[in-house]
């Protein structure tokens, strides 16, 4: 009997144990409902980027053929059939002019766009932590001349600067590669701000002080101490600029400096498009309701991370659902009358020194 008692008590122990760091975002990342959606559609992209090859294997098209056979030249190249060619074999349709499948240029294009946005925003990450980090642990001197090259990244053109260095680099470097590199290169100031404001302000914390008394370096406690409180608003900031290098790679690809053909791209993609929207409006749909669906997805999913990282934030969502709870179950809420400014308290007992109160002589 005490042993089961014992068994219940340590079950009942562990139940009411808190939740670790990363058990308790993702319970709350999971209590909202939007960000599960986007997640959900985030990881859907994820996996056919990643299987593009087996998926155009398996639809048996490459993107790169041409099927000059599928096109009306006599009509100027528009897509034989409806809806711009889709056929058994061809589940998308065809490419305007050159009949290319628009499928496996699509999960293709899904590859080159995520791809791009992830290395540059592990890039800006990295320099945004680094520059950061020095500014904030750094003498006076260091942590002005850091900010102010920080400041005036934040003032430069980011696209007219990324415009002037993809037209001048030669074409034999791998495109993807360069868009990658001049977006995470030039756009890393936000979070370098980010980094120092709260690198100053977890210096005065008394973890950090005990850290420095105990006689560790500045990297030592920046690496073992800062960095793992500078997690989460770095993660809510990685998530939120995510969505936005889509954006840049897309715009910079409909410019013309960005991905260059054969190699197919969302951006690049739209580009091409722009004066087939009436003939062959799927070609053009395509990709920009891709693109759309992606920032919107990253973007939400970005927000729900923000939440689950905020304790404030998640406070506010729990009150609110056991609010919401409470007046689903109908519970009782304690009722106050007011009473009016001007009414007369109740007379209180006159007592005597001994304690009896004194009658009404009246």
């Amino acid at each position: 009997m005490s042993e089961a008692l014992l068994v219940q008590e340590a079950g009942a122990a562990a139940a009411a144990a808190p939740a670790s760091g990363a058990r308790l975002f993702w319970r709350r990342l999971r209590a909202q409902r939007a960000a599960t959606a986007a997640a959900v559609v985030v990881l859907l992209l994820v996996l056919v980027a990643l299987a593009a090859p087996l998926l155009t294997a398996l639809a048996g098209q490459d993107p790169n053929t041409y099927h000059p056979d599928l096109v009306d030249s006599a009509a100027g190249g528009v897509p034989i059939g409806p809806f711009g060619g889709i056929s058994a074999d061809h589940w998308l349709g065809v490419e305007p002019q050159t009949g290319r499948d628009l499928f496996a240029r699509i999960v293709h294009g899904a590859r080159v766009s995520l791809g791009v946005a992830v290395v540059a925003t592990v890039l800006q990450i990295a320099i945004g932590l680094v520059v950061g980090l020095a500014a904030a642990l750094g003498s006076r001197w260091v942590d002005q001349v850091l900010s102010r090259i920080t400041d005036i990244n934040v003032a430069l053109p980011i696209m007219v600067i990324s415009l002037a260095l993809l037209a001048i680099v030669p074409e034999t470097f791998p495109r993807p590669v360069l868009i990658a590199l001049v977006i995470g290169g030039i756009n890393w100031a936000g979070t370098s701000k980010i980094v120092r404001a709260q690198a100053l302000a977890l210096k005065s914390l008394d973890f950090v002080s005990a850290a420095r008394l105990s006689g560790r370096g500045k990297w030592s406690i920046a690496r073992r101490e800062l960095l793992p409180a500078l997690a989460a608003p770095v993660i809510t900031y990685a998530a939120l600029m995510f969505p936005t290098n889509i954006v840049v790679e897309a715009a910079l690809s409909f410019l013309g400096v960005g991905i260059k053909p054969p190699t197919p791209s969302w951006g690049q993609m739209l580009t091409e498009a722009d004066t087939w929207y009436q003939a062959a409006p799927t070609y053009l749909l395509l990709p920009a309701g891709l693109l759309f669906v992606t920032v919107l997805a990253l973007t939400v999913l970005g927000e729900g991370v923000r939440t689950a990282l905020d304790p404030r934030a998640a406070s506010r969502l729990r009150i609110g659902t056991g609010r919401g709870e409470a007046e689903k179950s109908g519970a009782a809420t304690p009722v106050t009358v007011a009473r009016p400014a001007n009414a007369e308290k109740p007379a209180e007992p006159v007592t005597h020194a001994g304690g009896h109160p004194e009658e009404d002589r009246g």
